[in-house]
């Protein structure tokens, strides 16, 4: 048995929750999936995978085996790299966990790192609060503001900037806020990052002002506060990669130009440092990079400017 093999097997097995997906992926019969984990079920003695109707899960003794299988695949992977660093070429799935904005801005440039890459495929999850990288079998991460955990490899590659807004309609029926203590007399629409439904934080340069708000409506995705913006139901902050295009086109109006929205770090977080495949450090590059290409999420970006 080649185990190396029967341990990349199990992993897409795993990742996919079925037999036929799995081989699919991999481009072998379900058979031979079924047989490699089988062989590797056998060679350990033990039973990794529960089989029922329903679907696959993994037995107490998979849950420890799969940690351990994923660093001996990496340190495969890793030696493969080193081997033939010169001609090595990126190859396999990443998970990449963002927030929807970034998500949406990166989809737009990842044709080109895919093309450059024939083997690489990238999964682009969308999440707004931050993950079990473990159990989600994350590969990076991308979070807004603090990184509590101190268990993960955290890369600060970037600020966010945000634009308060509202649309024309919506500023027709209620003058705008020119300071933070106006707020509280607006329609409020919240996007709820990691729980902070309640507390918008504003900067003049010299101090950060934080407001209390009672939320007319509230949303765990940033988009969909976006298209409530647009059709007038009240006052939102949105990163800037998705209400720039609509204030350029009078959709979207940003106010209280004084007190902008306070900037938060942008951070790309994984498990470990070590044996990190080249198919994730690809990624990370690209990410890097794609953030570095924007100006309002360099850390020293210029502040926003409209007419």
């Amino acid at each position: 048995m080649d185990i190396v093999s029967a341990l990349r097997t199990f992993r897409r097995v795993v990742e996919t929750g079925s037999f036929s997906a799995a081989a699919h992926d991999l481009d072998v019969t379900q058979p031979a999936v079924s047989r490699q984990v089988a062989a590797l079920e056998g060679h350990f003695n033990t039973r990794l995978l529960h089989r029922t109707t329903s679907g696959l899960s993994l037995t107490a003794e998979g849950e420890r085996m799969l940690p351990m299988a994923l660093r001996i695949l990496e340190a495969v992977e890793e030696l493969g790299d080193a081997a033939g660093s010169d001609g090595a070429m990126a190859s396999g799935k990443v998970r990449l966990s963002v927030p929807a904005p970034l998500g949406l801005c990166l989809s737009e440039r990842l044709g080109d790192l895919l093309a450059a890459h024939p083997k690489l495929s990238v999964e682009l999850i969308f999440r707004e609060q931050g993950s079990d990288m473990i159990e989600e079998r994350l590969d990076l991460e991308v979070r807004l503001g603090q990184v509590a955990d101190s268990s993960l490899v955290c890369r600060r590659i970037g600020w966010t900037t945000a634009f308060l807004v509202a649309s024309p309609a919506y500023l027709a029926r209620r003058a705008a806020p020119r300071a933070p203590k106006e707020i509280k007399d607006h329609e409020c629409l919240c996007y709820n990052r990691a729980g902070e439904a309640n507390t918008w934080s504003f900067s003049n340069g010299s101090e950060d002002i934080s407001v209390r708000i009672s939320p007319r409506l509230t949303a765990c995705n940033a988009v969909a506060i976006h298209r409530a913006a647009l059709a007038g139901a009240g006052l939102a902050v949105l990163s800037h990669i998705i209400a720039m295009p609509d204030i350029a086109a009078g959709r979207l109006v940003p106010v209280m130009k004084d007190f902008q929205p306070s900037r938060l770090p942008v951070t790309v977080v994984y498990p470990s440092r070590r044996n990190m495949p080249l198919r994730v450090k690809t990624v990370l590059d690209f990410l890097i990079d794609a953030i570095g290409q924007d100006p309002s999420m360099c850390a020293s970006g210029a502040d926003p400017q409209w007419n």
